[in-house]
């Protein structure tokens, strides 16, 4: 009997999907991820199956861009929609200072890295400094909130970490695209600022990001009235639980946001949050997150399933000892480093701080920003060289972040609990405190 390539694929498909729907579950308590399981699955898939053909991210660019870009994107909605927590000040003060400290820091330390460690030229280091340095919205789900609660105390009851790591991710995507563009602008103009900065502060800079937000607002808003408080009840969404009209929500921020030039990532999440602020406790907002969740794990599958593959035919190929010391030196000594320095003084306890700053999970979104600026700059012929560094970077953050991920956050877990039920009783209600 001989099995044909198409009907392996289809019952690998069904395999996978079906996979991707039982083992968030099975793994809760195990020291491995699900990106971690579809990465080793693809790996596996396109060894032994050698008559499937090469996902080549340097071949097939466009189709790589995009299939991240819409990956991220569905998953920032996600990440927007499930956090309970207000947007404030001081609410969110963990989040700011990530965004402002830790995320410049980290691209800093990973510029010189590229450097003076990689032997890149400038406008490829800012690139790999700007495409690594946001914390992944996609990968991250061991280490974000779940899904959004339906009463009043559910702000109270989010931790720490979790809100850190989600809004974290939910903003510094978007954040990171001016250092993308100026990563551009030095690989076409050259790194004299008078041929770039102008250009790169006002539009890529005040526009983009001040766009992406009016819109995202806008958008989330004006959604809002339809969902919960359009006078005929046939248009009141909330009425009739559909969840699918959560990628209304996606696509027209989004297209919206870019049809003007402005940063898309920054508007799904801000419209996602602006949704969820409106009839904060109504089950609708459930269904909607459950909904972008169940899609955002289908996306990641064949994201994964796919990178594994072309990491199996040989996308990691030429890396050496330097770009694997310096993807490790990133993940366990900068990034940590960089959080530690930022989080340093404020409401975060011990504990979090080491959590917060360790697990900043690198994945999808680096795809996207790998794959456009590669697409709208001149690099030098570097893309199966930056492809490597990055696929390695990715790789090694799903393994590293996948194994130790659970058994951390269960700990965390454990101790928070234990610390309320010394405080409030058994039957206690109170804020989860920081730890």
């Amino acid at each position: 009997m001989v099995f044909e390539a198409p009907s392996i694929v289809f019952a690998a498909a069904g395999v996978a999907v079906f996979a991707a729907a039982v083992l968030p579950r099975l793994l809760r308590n195990v020291p491995v991820s699900m990106p971690l399981v579809f990465l080793g699955a693809g790996m596996a898939a396109f060894t032994l199956l050698v008559d499937l053909p090469d996902p080549d991210p340097v071949r097939y660019a466009d189709f790589t861009t995009h299939l991240a870009e819409v990956c991220v994107i569905v998953s920032l909605m996600g990440a927007g929609l499930a956090i309970d927590r207000p947007p404030g000040w001081k609410r969110w003060a963990t989040t700011w200072r990530m965004l402002g400290v830790v995320m410049p820091l980290s691209m800093v330390g990973l510029a010189l890295l590229g450097l003076w460690g990689l032997g890149l030229g400038l406008a490829a280091a800012v690139l790999v400094a700007a495409v690594i340095a946001p914390t992944d919205p996609v990968l991250a789900s061991e280490v974000q909130v779940g899904e959004p609660a339906d009463d009043e105390a559910g702000a109270e009851r989010e931790d720490e970490v979790r809100f850190g790591l989600t809004s974290e991710a939910g903003l510094n995507d978007g954040l990171a695209f001016p250092f993308v563009y100026l990563a551009i602008s030095l690989s076409v103009l050259g790194a004299s600022p008078a041929q770039w900065f102008p250009q790169w502060f006002a539009v890529d800079v005040l526009w983009r990001i001040g766009i992406g937000v009016m819109l995202g607002f806008g958008t989330g808003k004006l959604l809002a009235r339809i969902f919960f408080s359009a006078k005929h009840g046939s248009i009141r969404l909330a009425e009739h639980s559909e969840g699918f009209v959560a990628l209304a929500a996606v696509f027209l921020a989004y297209g919206v946001t870019g049809m003007v030039e402005g940063y898309g990532f920054i508007a799904v999440f801000i419209c996602a949050v602006t949704i969820r602020a409106v009839e904060h406790t109504h089950g609708y907002h459930r269904v909607l997150h459950n909904y972008v969740d169940q899609l955002e794990r289908l996306l990641t599958v064949i994201v994964l399933v796919l990178l594994g593959g072309a990491i199996a035919r040989g996308l990691l190929h030429g890396i050496g000892w330097r770009e694997v010391l310096v993807a490790l030196a990133f993940l366990l000594v900068v990034r940590p480093a960089a959080g530690l320095i930022g989080l340093a003084g404020g409401g975060t306890g011990p504990r979090d701080r080491i959590a917060l700053s360790f697990f900043g999970v690198r994945g999808i979104g680096s795809l996207y920003y790998l794959g456009y600026a590669l697409a709208e700059g001149d690099f030098g012929g570097q893309a199966e060289e930056l492809w490597a560094f990055i696929g390695l970077v990715v790789a090694l953050s799903i393994l590293v972040h996948g194994v130790s991920a659970g058994p951390a956050m269960n700990r965390l877990d454990r101790l928070r609990n234990r610390r309320l039920r010394q405080r409030f009783g058994d039957e206690g209600q109170a804020p989860t405190p920081t730890v």
